[in-house]
């Protein structure tokens, strides 16, 4: 089994509600996010189509943060997703800086590294990520990947965008149903 993100592109109005979640669970202050919400826009005028993109941690098959983390802090469970020991942790940045996907993030006040642990005590309990329960609109789910196919079989599933890094070496635990826009390979930043 891999447990894995589902978004659906198609459905994210940019409203991030996922990424307030995530605070607030986490008790985050304003700047940190465990996950994040980055809007784009692809093409020109008149023909612009903005998109937004709702990252966490990939819970990738082969993290960079684990390989990367001098204390061992960043770790694997068995259910292949990724967490972070915070007894170990030394906020040296060295899981952040690894990152292909620039997901962990430093709290320097803390000297702790944030990082995504897809709600390791939710799902424990039987719930789900916060992040999911927040979205209004259903664009998130998580489960084990198969299961996320087979349940999403009608769509188009990719894990690789142009807005995104390669994932030949990380091999990320995310499945994405893209908006046409997104996989143009002419894009910017959208400042909200």
């Amino acid at each position: 089994m891999t447990l894995g993100f589902y978004f659906n592109m198609k459905r994210c109005t940019g409203c991030r509600a996922c990424q307030v979640a995530c605070q607030d669970r986490n008790d985050l202050a304003v700047g940190l996010a465990a996950r994040k919400v980055e809007s784009y826009v692809a093409g020109t005028y008149p023909n612009a189509m903005p998109y937004h993109f709702s990252a966490g941690c990939n819970h990738c098959e082969n993290p960079a943060c684990v390989a990367n983390c001098p204390t061992g802090a960043c770790q694997k469970a068995e259910d292949g997703t990724v967490f972070r020991d915070e007894e170990v942790c030394i906020g040296c940045g060295s899981c952040a800086n690894s990152c292909p996907y620039g997901h962990p993030m430093i709290d320097d006040e803390a000297k702790k590294a944030i990082r995504c642990d897809s709600c390791r005590i939710f799902r424990e309990n039987g719930q789900n990520p916060v992040c999911v329960d927040a979205c209004q609109y259903r664009a998130l789910d998580f489960g084990d990947l198969d299961e996320l196919r087979a349940k999403y079989t009608d769509q188009e599933l990719v894990n690789e965008l142009p807005i995104l890094p390669s994932a030949a070496e990380t091999s990320p635990s995310l499945l994405v149903n893209p908006k046409d826009a997104a996989l143009n390979d002419d894009f910017k930043m959208w400042i909200m």
